[in-house]
């Protein structure tokens, strides 16, 4: 099951060994509940190899803001605290899955 993320619980994800993976939606977006079960699926799939959530804009503007989060779906991929891809738009599976692959 994919995480919940928050502007407060955001930079403890990233202080561990594993890959980060962060899709930042809103409820009232098509293409974002249209990815939403890809990144549960993928949250699946890399349990214990990877972190994958999710944070919502609409309730968390902090870490939007920063990372200069305009338009949404966007997923950010981290490795060691830093940020190291970007994927803005809807995205296939397989895309998002070399993208986690490349990171492991």
């Amino acid at each position: 099951m994919a995480l919940i993320f928050t502007d407060e619980n955001f930079k403890s994800y990233l202080e561990g060994s594993k890959p980060v993976v962060i899709d930042f939606w809103a409820e009232w977006c098509g293409p974002c509940r249209m990815i939403g079960p890809v990144i549960e699926g993928l949250a699946r799939e890399y349990e214990g190899k990877a972190v994958i959530g999710k944070m919502n804009v609409d309730e968390n503007v902090d870490i939007p803001a920063e990372y200069g989060i305009r338009s949404i779906p966007t997923i950010l991929f981290f490795k060691g605290g830093e940020m190291v891809d970007r994927q803005v738009g809807m995205a296939a599976r397989a895309d998002l899955q070399a993208k986690i692959n490349a990171l492991l």
